[in-house]
């Protein structure tokens, strides 16, 4: 079953010129999509607006069933829906560890303790650097960090966008691996921005490519990985969508 269910989404910043036209996507529980596209397709509008940071024109958003309001970030966190941007959103001034517990949403110590524990399971690399502020660690640690503090929010569908921004391959390496992991075990659907395309569709389920706003084909990551040429045809504009 679909736990993230988009509709004729149209979404831009002016009401008069959509970025994204009659967009349907749907994302199953425990399903890694790779959502790809040149630059300037529509990809950080579209998870934007499925996030409530920019207001939809057109069409419906809905988590588990449920309708989310749009242009209302509170309402789709609420929902369960929760964005990595690609400038990462950290609180720089505070250390990583407070970062982490603004997260966890419990001031009962227990609960913290867990949220900090399970996010330097996810993490090693942020076990020496509880106490660092989040402004001085390397990029692939704010990242790891940006990640932890999603994921301690639970959500039911985790979008990323620009996963590998300013970051070394080997990084990101380390990074697909966890996110593997937290669909396969929490059930968490994950729609994922990354640039570095073998290396998204090595841990994606499924590729969506968006050019010009709208989505030119779908279809299974190990399909698209075995035809890379469809997806420079795509990107170039020079094969029918599918």
């Amino acid at each position: 079953m679909s736990v993230l269910q988009a509709t004729a989404l149209d979404a831009g910043y002016r009401s008069d010129s959509p970025v994204v036209r009659g967009i349907d996507l749907s994302v199953d529980r425990g399903e890694i999509v790779a959502l790809l596209g040149p630059n300037g397709a529509g990809k950080t509008t579209l998870l934007e607006t499925l996030s409530g940071l920019l207001p939809r024109l057109g069409g419906a958003v809905s988590v588990d069933g449920n309708p989310v309001r749009p242009g209302d970030p509170r309402a789709a966190v609420r929902a369960g829906l929760v964005l990595v941007p690609d400038d990462r959103a950290l609180f720089r001034g505070l250390t990583c560890e407070q970062n982490l517990r603004l997260a966890v949403g419990s001031y009962r110590r227990a609960d913290v303790a867990a949220g900090l524990a399970q996010a330097r399971e996810w993490f090693p690399a942020l076990d020496k650097r509880m106490k660092v502020a989040a402004g001085q660690v390397s990029g692939g640690e704010q990242q790891m960090l940006a990640i932890a503090r999603a994921l301690l929010q639970r959500p039911k569908v985790l979008l990323i966008d620009e996963l590998s921004m300013g970051l070394a391959p080997v990084i990101v390496e380390s990074i697909l691996p966890v996110l593997r992991g937290v669909a396969a075990s929490e059930g968490t659907a994950i729609v994922l921005v990354e640039q570095h395309v073998r290396l998204a569709l090595d841990v994606a389920d499924r590729a969506v490519v968006l050019v010009h706003g709208n989505i030119a084909f779908e279809c299974p990551a190990t399909e698209l990985a075995a035809d890379l040429g469809r997806l420079e045809s795509a990107y170039l504009g020079t094969s029918a969508p599918a």
